[in-house]
């Protein structure tokens, strides 16, 4: 039944429920669980002052609308286009790891973490510009720990990796859709489920450290599970196919789960810093 189950779902070349969407909204949720009353006050009082980014195509009227806010703004192209290359850090899996040379002119995600951190913080901006701040902050967070938007091996980030999952092997479908869809709605529905399920997972100072260091974190996941998972060698041939067949798939629930998890933490922590 559960092939069958996969098969049915995976007709669908983009998945409706992916880390773009459900991924980061879980996210959202398990900060929001997290997160300071003054925190959750201060979340809601921005929200009020949507209407000021005239983007009614993409909706933002809670902290899950604005998980995925940055990637719908896309579909506006130029007005956003200045954006497209924060979602992401090309630091590269088979050299030591180097988020300077990655991330030199500030147009990566670990930097715009930081400087969406101090735009939300700073309190004599216009709302509007805090609002837009708390938007990509909170996507970004969620983007640092999928580990393809973290580390690569000049491959965008896997999206130039064909792969199999399970027993489908969709000619769109690559190491990236993977990770970014299909793996993901599978760990978080994974019992225990969903964003309190994942939270019950959490352990202490899992919030700790700098976004440098929760670079470094997700860049060593990618090589060390993502790739490895798929290629066998994270640094080796690359094969015509990867294959993610049943047991890798199991093997990788934990893992991602735990990604997730730690964004959400983390991210509570950053709100809190910039409400409180």
């Amino acid at each position: 039944m559960y092939r069958l189950l996969i098969a049915l779902a995976l007709l669908v070349p983009t998945p409706a429920l992916a880390w773009w969407e459900y991924g980061h909204e879980t996210v959202a949720k398990i900060a929001l669980a997290k997160a300071s009353s003054k925190t959750l006050f201060g979340i809601a009082r921005l929200l009020r002052h949507a209407p000021e980014l005239a983007t009614p195509t993409c909706r933002l009227r809670s902290l899950e609308d604005a998980s995925v806010w940055p990637d719908c703004i896309k579909g506006l192209k130029d007005r956003f286009s200045y954006a497209f290359s924060w979602h992401y850090q090309n630091v590269d899996v088979c050299k030591p790891f180097d988020l300077k040379t990655a991330c030199k002119d500030g147009h990566c995600v670990s930097a715009q973490i930081e400087r969406n951190a101090r735009l939300l913080a700073d309190k004599t901006q216009p709302p509007r510009e805090r609002l837009m701040a708390l938007a990509f902050l909170t996507h970004f967070v969620g983007d640092l720990h999928m580990p393809l938007h973290a580390g690569d091996r000049g491959d965008l980030g896997g999206n130039q990796v064909k792969a199999t999952y399970g027993i489908y092997a969709g000619s769109r479908l690559n190491l990236h859709s993977v990770w970014d869809g299909y793996l993901a709605e599978r760990a978080i529905s994974t019992p225990p489920g969903g964003a309190k399920g994942l939270l019950s997972e959490a352990t202490p100072g899992m919030e700790a450290g700098s976004v440098e260091d929760w670079s470094r974190e997700s860049w060593q996941v990618s090589r060390d599970i993502t790739y490895a998972t798929a290629l066998g060698d994270p640094c080796g041939p690359k094969p015509a196919r990867a294959a993610i067949d049943d047991a890798k798939i199991e093997s990788l629930i934990a893992p991602t789960r735990l990604q997730i998890v730690r964004g959400g933490v983390r991210l509570a922590r950053l709100l809190d810093q910039a409400f409180n």
